[in-house]
């Protein structure tokens, strides 16, 4: 394409794209049915506020090493505690 017509097909303003990654991997990976009902499992839970345990315990270590994690009935009932705050006027966050 000449340099005339790329100029008259770029988007106006601020916004341009510089680079496209591809969202696939490059490797592309057999399909799975126990991750796929994991995933399933992973995506109500979430629905209904259940967070997940292991994925909390994967960010502890990855990010705060030196801390100790919460045990798994703690962390379900800071969860719950942070959704349905029970004090009047407490706003809170889940750690997940």
């Amino acid at each position: 394409m000449s340099d005339a017509l790329c100029q008259a097909h770029r988007p106006k303003g601020k916004w341009q794209i510089i680079r496209c990654h591809p969202v696939a991997p490059a490797q592309p990976q057999a399909f799975s049915w126990r991750e796929f009902w994991r995933g399933l499992q992973q995506c109500f839970r979430l629905m209904v506020g259940v967070q997940d345990y292991q994925k909390y315990l994967q960010h502890m270590r990855l990010h705060h090493p030196n801390q100790l994690p919460m045990n798994e009935r703690d962390f379900h009932r800071y969860c719950l505690d942070a959704r349905f705050p029970s004090q009047a006027g407490k706003l809170g966050k889940c750690p997940c």
